[in-house]
């Protein structure tokens, strides 16, 4: 089932989320609910505060961003691992390697793309949908739209590592958002 996405002004985004365990209420479901909204929404991932849950989960694939570099993002991403996977209770053990910027949107935040600077490795702790435990190091895209969805459940949004100057000249957009005066090709949950 394809669910709505919260919108940007929705406190649910700014709750750092709880951990499950394997006795979750249709856990399956709800993960199969998940692809079919990321898909839906021409998402590379989606974080359960995205759809209303605050639970330490997400998922992400990257299969379609990878297949799609054209020559020179091979040379900028050499190597490029693409994954789909599932996270449950993930924990970050560490951001490392150098600073670089990307162009990152969100579909809580739709029409709101902003190049944030982000580490290009992260090593995290987590459990796949099967509640297998698996410690993993991530680089590049992957690792960007990993720690982009890992601050979901932390609470915090893509916009938090703006400067002040560029939060002012978005506010109108983020003010449209929270108030439902936006359009998409997928649904969205607004703050009433």
């Amino acid at each position: 089932m394809i669910l709505p996405v919260v919108a940007y002004g929705n406190p649910i985004l700014r709750k750092v989320c709880d951990e499950i365990t394997p006795e979750y209420p249709d856990l399956g479901r709800l993960i199969s609910d998940m692809w079919e909204t990321v898909y839906n929404s021409n998402g590379v991932g989606l974080a359960a505060p995205q759809i209303n849950r605050a639970i330490r989960l997400f998922v992400i694939d990257t299969v379609q961003i990878v297949e799609d570099f054209n020559d020179e993002d091979k040379r900028k991403y050499p190597g490029e691992v693409p994954i789909k996977q599932v996270f449950i209770n993930a924990t970050k053990i560490e951001d490392t390697g150098d600073f670089w910027a990307y162009n990152e949107g969100c579909l809580s935040i739709p029409k709101v793309r902003e190049d944030i600077q982000r580490n290009r490795l992260v090593h995290l702790k987590y459990y796949d949908e099967n509640f297998v435990e698996h410690t993993g190091i991530f680089h590049g895209i992957t690792a960007r739209v990993i720690q982009h969805e890992y601050d979901h459940i932390e609470g915090k949004l893509f916009i938090d590592y703006l400067s002040p100057l560029k939060k002012r000249l978005i506010k109108k957009k983020l003010d449209d958002i929270s108030s439902g005066r936006v359009k998409t090709d997928y649904r969205m949950l607004f703050q009433k």
